[in-house]
């Protein structure tokens, strides 16, 4: 797990619920480079009213647009490691904002379920290390 306190960078990409890459959808795409890149974290957030370059507002309140309503995805680290994501990026967001933004992370920690979680996933991928059964 990355620790991470203290001076960070928040990197910001916000694109429509619809966008997809490859047949799924862009914020899955965007989370999972992020994921191999070995960021801190990522995560989406639905949005449920806005605009963007097109100026067209999509909302839940009116159901013909309400089909692509906006999508954050917020990823933290250090500066050296979200600088060196960027160019897995380009590309992939061609309809969208990417911005960066300075913040300070005061608690980043993992929960025990999480790290319960993260440790039977890993006994389960290398079956080199579980005992055998007596």
């Amino acid at each position: 797990m990355t620790r991470l306190t203290g001076p960070a960078l928040r990197l910001t990409v916000l694109v429509g619920e619809g966008d997809t890459w490859h047949h799924r959808p862009l914020y899955t795409e965007i989370v999972h480079r992020a994921h191999a890149a070995g960021l801190a974290g990522a995560s989406v957030f639905r949005g449920i009213e806005g605009f963007g370059g097109s100026s067209l507002v999509h909302t839940t309140r009116l159901l013909s647009l309400g089909e692509d309503l906006p999508v954050a995805v917020l990823m933290v680290d250090t500066e050296e490691r979200i600088r060196a994501f960027l160019p897995r990026l380009e590309g992939l967001v061609p309809d969208g904002l990417v911005f960066l933004d300075a913040c300070e992370v005061v608690q980043y920690a993992r929960g025990a379920r999480d790290q319960d979680q993260a440790e039977s996933q890993k006994s389960q991928e290398s079956p080199e290390s579980q005992e055998p059964p007596e």
